[in-house]
């Protein structure tokens, strides 16, 4: 991946993984609802030690799915839901296998367009339109996949100087701002629905 890097405030060696390797990243991704995102991004680091290597979308996608879940299960869990999100990550693994030759970095690296993009994210199990428009903002902003039109693919997620998404973290203020506007969101729904 590119200069730009991904620095959240998590163990150095968990950024360390997610900068170098794509798959990580993207699992970070997957795992990244009904947790913590530091819990979701340091996820993959755990997944690498007790896989004894950086995870691998082959080997994901092949792996004995009650094994896996052994995996994501085993104290302390990788996710809340380890048997939902073992699933989730291997189906995930199986597409990029089907159709980026197992590497997960070709999603996004000739992608044409924003909009095309978008919709190769979207086409990912587990991704809806706002995870997928996170994680393109993610690429954008961390990582330098900039194709024409990324940051309207992206959405509001694509604004520069936004303090939205994991996206926009870089350090703890930052962090501090994106829980912020989170919970003003949340607040402003429950507003709309009383």
């Amino acid at each position: 991946m590119a200069a730009m890097t991904l620095s959240l405030p998590i163990d150095p060696a968990a950024n360390e993984l997610l900068n170098r390797n794509a798959l990580a990243l993207l699992v970070g991704m997957v795992l990244d609802q009904q947790i913590p995102l530091e819990k979701a991004f340091t996820s993959p680091y755990v997944l690498a030690q007790r896989l004894g290597h950086a995870p691998d979308a082959r080997e994901l996608a092949a792996y004995d799915p009650e094994a896996l879940v052994e995996v994501f299960a085993r104290p302390p869990a990788l996710h809340r839901f380890p048997k939902a999100m073992a699933a989730r990550v291997q189906e995930v693994c199986r597409v990029l296998v089907e159709r980026y030759d197992g590497d997960a970095a070709r999603v996004w690296a000739d992608a044409a367009d924003g909009a095309q993009l978008l919709r190769r994210l979207t086409d990912l199990p587990g991704f809806g339109r706002q995870k997928a428009q996170i994680f393109l903002a993610l690429l954008g902003k961390r990582y330098d996949v900039r194709p024409t039109g990324w940051r309207e693919a992206a959405g509001g997620y694509g604004d520069e100087d936004a303090y939205r998404s994991v996206a926009d973290i870089t350090d703890e203020t930052s962090l501090r701002l994106v829980r912020e506007y989170k919970q003003q969101q949340k607040a402003a729904a429950r507003a709309a629905k009383s």
